[in-house]
């Protein structure tokens, strides 16, 4: 099910809120949120909410300072001047370690490429750190299915968070789990203008919609975990998830093209 638009701009509008806290039912809060900008959800609105959010309403707020340390921990927080527990969980939720700079760690979660393992000191009190949901997936589906249960509306959903891009400064929205919305659209075999016919391009849906989120929620104080998406070209897929988003590091650009580098150190 497509959306097919008449000329109608996308609307990108904010959610603001007071702190949340653990035990606090997101689905609830998002409806009281849309309510009070008297607006209903319609067929076709993406709900974006940032994890952190639902690090904190699900209780994954963790103490690293009481996080028993590995020699590797303990070595690696002192190249890239982190804290050693702080590395410690990193480790725990990576599913790789690449390298760093400092204050960062590059590593795969969940199949995604990103700082720290998404795990963050931002927004978090003093000595403690805000993990990804285990399952964003999982969660991003369920909370679409009791949205879509309340209102009888046909919904997408994407948790985001933020990364950095290869070589650019400053953090971009990353969709980490997604439901109810194709993430990503095939062009392969379209035809461009000059009517020649693509041969590798996606367009991934999830992840600009995610930036368009991201830019709305900020990074500081603005207190902005939830995004209403209106209007976005979407395709409507229940089953649906941010899995189709990822590729192997085979076929990844960035991580094949500078293992090549790094091996041959020649063209």
């Amino acid at each position: 099910m497509r959306r097919k638009l008449a000329s109608k701009r996308i609307e990108v509008i904010p959610l603001k809120v007071s702190l949340i806290k653990k035990g606090d039912n997101i689905v609830d809060i998002i409806l009281s949120l849309i309510k009070k900008k008297r607006l209903e959800l319609r067929d076709y609105d993406v709900v974006a909410i940032t994890g952190k959010v639902l690090a904190v309403s699900e209780g994954r707020i963790v103490d690293y300072r009481k996080i028993k340390l590995s020699d590797k921990a303990i070595k690696l927080s002192k190249r890239y001047g982190l804290e050693p527990g702080f590395v410690q969980i990193v480790l725990n939720e990576s599913e790789k370690i690449y390298g760093g700079v400092y204050r960062a760690i590059l590593s795969v979660n969940n199949g995604i490429l990103m700082a720290n393992a998404g795990v963050d000191h931002k927004n978090a009190p003093e000595g403690k750190a805000a993990l990804w949901p285990k399952d964003p997936d999982s969660l991003a589906n369920k909370i679409k299915n009791k949205l879509e249960t309340k209102t009888g509306k046909k919904v997408g959903v994407i948790i985001v968070d933020s990364k950095v891009n290869p070589m650019r400064r400053g953090t971009v929205g990353v969709a980490i789990g997604s439901s109810g919305i194709k993430p990503v659209v095939d062009c392969r075999g379209k035809k461009d203008l000059f009517g020649k016919s693509l041969k590798i391009t996606f367009l991934n849906v999830i992840d600009d919609l995610a930036s368009m989120a991201h830019l709305a929620m900020g990074e500081t104080t603005e207190r902005i975990p939830f995004v209403l998406i209106r209007n976005a070209s979407v395709s409507m897929d229940a089953d649906a998830t941010s899995e189709y988003a990822k590729i192997s590091e085979k076929d990844c650009l960035i991580i094949r093209g500078l293992k090549y580098h790094l091996q041959s150190k020649s063209f």
